[in-house]
This record gives structure tokens, C-alpha cells and sequence, in this order.
């Protein structure tokens, strides 16, 4: 009997890699990273495929479970299934090769360092800024380590003073987990924990998105509320000028 699921299993696995192993659908999903929903030509602009050649594959990946279609009025659009899927796919970017690409003009230098600084990786903060605030987090004494990532009652009572409607989390969703940044290589806070302190951060307008981009800029406001709320120096509250 073991044996039997433990095939059926290696056959579901496959399945979903055979999805996965396709540079376009794989595009998609890293796109889809920004938690936001996209339209199929959207999708296929972001891509450099057809529209067609997108619905085809926006098919298959709905059909795998990874996204979902939401539907408003006329339009429709599609977003990543959940917040599992999401860590699915951002621990399989964090584990790839880190090859980087050849920067061949000034803006792409400049969009690859603000998307090394700080970004949104589905629902919370990544890169330098997603890091420095899980680090700090963790010296306030707001997040433990000693038996795996947990929020302490300090940390607790600092969410709540955030949102007190957001915590403590409802169930279904881990209230916090590490996920590992694909460009710090260490880990950031994500969780119910990681998507509340993002949801607040862009509401109190601590850090704004950016169009067409999973970046965001950190605003003086959020500079100056980071220094007060957690501490955090100047120094890691600024783009590196290389990445």
C-alpha cells in the first residue's frame, strides 16, 4: 500500500515539475509574485508572447491549481493560487543559480538594485529591507529563533498595536514562517506576521509600490518610522549604490 501512494505521489510531483519546467509559465508565476492580479495580455506583454501562446498557458497552470481567475465585470484576471503557492515558487527561485544577467543600460541597473533593496515577495517585504526588518525584529525580541521562528508575546503586542483586527492571525495560514530572499540568501519574515507588517507598511505609507515591478521605494516616512519603531541604522535604510 505504501508503495502504491508513494508512486501515485512521485507521479503528482512530476506533473507539477513538467508545469513548472517552462520558461514562460515560469515567468508568469515570478511575476505573479507581486500578489497583485494580472490580465492574460498583461501576462503576455511581461512575457513576449502572444496572447494566445499566454492563454495556453495560463490553461494548464490554472488547471495545476497554481493560479486562480478572479473575475470583474468583463475583465478577468489571474492572480497565484494562495500563499502556499507562493512560497512554492519563491523557494524554488531562491534555490536556483544565482547567474546574474549581463546590466546593458542604466535603467536596468537602476530596477535591479531597487528590486535587491526592496521588493514584495506576494505579501511581505523581501530583499535588503524585507531582511534588515526581520534582523530587527529579532533584536527588539519580537521574533525568537531558539525552536524555529516564533512570534514572542512582545512581538504580539507590537502587531497588534499595528493591527489590531490582524492579530492574532485567523486559522489556515502559518502565523509566521522564514522564507528564504533569493538575492540577500539569508531569511525574511513572511507568515501572517511578514503580511501584516507589509500591509501596513504601504498603508501608512512607509514604503510605496512601484508600477510594473515587485519593488517598492521606502519613503521618509518609512525611514524615519523604521528608525523609531525597530531601530534600524541609516545605513541599512538606503540602496546600496551597486548591486
Amino acid at each position: 500500500m505504501n508503495d502504491r501512494v508513494d508512486d501515485e505521489r512521485g507521479a503528482t510531483l512530476a506533473s507539477m515539475a513538467s508545469v513548472l519546467a517552462d520558461a514562460t509559465r515560469a515567468t508568469f508565476l515570478v511575476a505573479l509574485l507581486d500578489g497583485r492580479a494580472w490580465t492574460a495580455t498583461e501576462l503576455a506583454r511581461h512575457a513576449g508572447v502572444a496572447p494566445s501562446t499566454a492563454t495556453a498557458h495560463l490553461h494548464r497552470l490554472r488547471n495545476s491549481g497554481l493560479i486562480t481567475e478572479v473575475r470583474q465585470g468583463r475583465h478577468r484576471y489571474v492572480r497565484l493560487a494562495d500563499p502556499a503557492t507562493a512560497d512554492l515558487v519563491e523557494s524554488l527561485v531562491s534555490a536556483a543559480p544565482d547567474v546574474a544577467e549581463p546590466v546593458r543600460s542604466l535603467s536596468a541597473s537602476t530596477r535591479r538594485r531597487a528590486l535587491a533593496f526592496a521588493r514584495t515577495c506576494y505579501d511581505h517585504l523581501a530583499g535588503t529591507l524585507g531582511v534588515a526588518v526581520t534582523d530587527a525584529m529579532t533584536a527588539r525580541g519580537f521574533l525568537t529563533w531558539e525552536n524555529g521562528l516564533a512570534v514572542t508575546d512582545d512581538g504580539a503586542h507590537w502587531l497588534t498595536t499595528l493591527d489590531p483586527q490582524g492579530w492574532p492571525p485567523g486559522r489556515g495560514r502559518a502565523p509566521v514562517r522564514p522564507c528564504l530572499d533569493w538575492t540577500e540568501r539569508r531569511s525574511h519574515l513572511a507568515g501572517a506576521a511578514g503580511a501584516l507588517v507589509c500591509r501596513y507598511a504601504i498603508d501608512a505609507g512607509w514604503v510605496a509600490r512601484r508600477p510594473r515591478t515587485r519593488a517598492v521605494t521606502l519613503t521618509a516616512t518609512g525611514r524615519h518610522a523604521l528608525r523609531e519603531h525597530l531601530g534600524l541604522a541609516e545605513s541599512v535604510l538606503r540602496p546600496k549604490a551597486s548591486a
